[in-house]
């Protein structure tokens, strides 16, 4: 599965218990009519993937679901779900990728100085 989106924050990579686990969250939010702000957990060796990202950029994570189940000291089962990110990668804008031409600035175009009115047709766009 993957999640696309821009990059609304990267948090700081944490540290918990005696055994040294890391984590590292990220949001992204989604460009869809309904934008969807996901938080995405990097866990372990995975945490500096995010190193070399920062908040704007477009990027397409891979994720996995994960789901766990808990009992509570009353005896009351609770279930708990986390999106786990493996792989990160920067999506480029389409018209950096070449789809789309460029568009050049408008001071790019001299304005034609040889226009008569007499010229002028009728068309109606």
């Amino acid at each position: 599965m993957e999640v696309q989106g821009r990059i609304k924050m990267i948090g700081e990579t944490q540290t918990f218990g005696s055994n040294g686990f890391r984590k590292r969250e990220i949001v992204v939010t989604t460009e869809e009519q309904y934008p969807q702000h996901i938080m995405v957990e990097f866990v372990q060796d995975k945490t500096d993937l995010l190193n070399n990202y920062q908040a704007g950029q477009q990027v397409k994570i891979n994720i996995n679901l994960r789901g766990r189940e808990w009992v509570n000291p009353q005896g009351e089962t609770k279930y708990f779900n986390s999106i786990q990110g493996w792989r990160i990668e920067a999506l480029q804008n389409e018209a950096t990728e070449g789809n789309v031409p460029p568009v050049p600035p408008a001071d790019a175009f001299e304005p034609a100085g040889d226009l008569k009115e007499e010229d002028h047709d009728d068309l109606p766009f």
